[in-house]
C-alpha cells in the first residue's frame, strides 16, 4: 500500500499533486490541509475526491471527521491529538475507514483496542512537512515495535511515515510495515508520477517475493 499525503510546494498544490501521483498508480490519498479553513478543505476536497473516484482510489481526510460525509470520503486519519477513534466511529457511517497515528507500541495497542482500521507509524526520520514531530524511530525503532506487535497478536495494517524516500522502502517493509506513506518524496521528485510508479514497482516486487 502506497499512501500519498497531500501538501503543496512551488510546483504543485493538493489537486495537481494528487493528479500526478494517481497517474503514477498510487491508489490511496489522504487530503491533509492542517491550517486551512473548512471552506477551503471542502473546495479542494471535492476535486481531490473526484480524481480519486475516477481512478478507483481510496480518499481519506486528515482529521476533519465532520466533513467526511459532505465530501464522500472513504475515511479519515486521526492524529494523536485529534478526535478519539471511538468517538469518530460513533459519528461516521458503518464501513468508514479510520486510521490512527502512532509513535510507540503502546499507541498501536490503544488504537487497536479502540477499533482503528490501520495505523500510521512514524516518523521514520525528520520531515519538514509536519510540525511538532514525535521522536524519530528509524529502522531499529520499527523492528522493536513490530516484534512487540507480533508477540501481542496485533495484526492491524501499519503504514510507515515521515521523511521516507524510495531508497527506504525495501528496508522499511522488511521490518514488518504493511505500507508506506509519502508526501515530499513524491512532490519533490522531478516527475512525481514516475516516482510513484518506481515506488509501486518496488513494493510489488517485494510483495511477490514474500508470497
Amino acid at each position: 500500500m502506497l499512501q500519498f499525503i497531500t501538501h503543496r510546494n512551488d510546483r504543485y498544490d493538493e489537486i495537481s499533486g494528487t493528479r500526478a501521483v494517481l497517474e503514477g498508480g498510487c491508489r490511496w490519498v489522504q487530503l491533509r490541509m492542517k491550517e486551512a479553513p473548512d471552506e477551503e478543505v471542502v473546495r479542494v476536497g471535492r476535486e481531490v475526491g473526484r480524481l480519486c473516484r475516477a481512478c478507483g482510489a481510496t480518499f481519506l481526510l486528515d482529521d476533519r471527521v465532520h466533513l467526511v460525509s459532505e465530501l464522500g470520503a472513504d475515511g479519515v486519519h486521526l492524529g494523536k491529538h485529534d478526535m478519539p477513534v471511538p468517538e469518530a466511529r460513533r459519528l461516521l457511517p458503518a464501513g468508514t475507514i479510520i486510521g490512527a497515528t502512532a509513535n510507540t507500541f503502546e499507541d498501536i495497542e490503544r488504537a487497536a483496542a479502540a477499533g482503528a482500521d490501520y495505523i500510521g507509524l512514524g516518523p521514520f526520520r525528520f520531515t519538514e512537512t509536519k510540525q511538532n514531530l514525535s521522536p524519530i524511530l528509524g529502522l531499529e525503532g520499527y523492528r522493536r515495535i513490530f516484534e512487540r506487535c507480533r508477540a501481542a497478536g496485533i495484526t492491524l495494517p501499519v503504514v510507515a511515515i515521515g521523511g521516507i524516500t524510495a531508497a527506504d522502502v525495501a528496508p522499511i517493509l522488511d521490518t514488518g510495515a504493511t505500507g508506506i506513506a509519502l508526501s515530499g518524496a513524491l512532490l519533490g521528485a522531478e516527475d512525481p508520477a514516475e516516482e510513484a510508479r518506481k515506488i509501486m514497482k518496488i513494493m510489488q516486487i517485494l510483495n511477490h517475493n514474500n508470497l
